[in-house]
């Protein structure tokens, strides 16, 4: 599980796979990927429940960047992601995930 990155050869572009495991949304009936690359709208990227219980979605994300983002899970809880590729404090008191494309 984590993060999942595929670079294609014709685009600078890498395809990121995002996943939120079923431990850290059991009960949840929506989660919404929000960070930087959609200007933390909270509505503007919802992520697919799976059958195994998890959320996921893929991303066409601009190579050599780094983005935050955090989960938002029933538009009310906010989750970091367990495997991101590192963290960073936000002006908020908390930290943001970060991944490196």
């Amino acid at each position: 599980m984590g993060l999942k990155k595929r670079y294609l050869k014709t685009k600078p572009v890498g395809k990121v796979t995002f996943q939120l495991p079923r431990e850290v949304a059991s009960t949840a009936r929506m989660v919404h990927i929000v960070g930087e690359f959609n200007d933390w709208n909270p509505q503007a990227t919802p992520m697919k429940k799976m059958r195994d219980g998890t959320f996921s979605i893929t991303l066409d994300l601009e190579k050599g960047r780094e983005y935050r983002y955090r989960y938002l899970i029933d538009e009310a809880t906010w989750e970091n992601d367990w495997n991101a590729d590192k963290y960073e404090p936000s002006p908020f008191g908390v930290e943001d995930s970060v991944v490196v494309v």
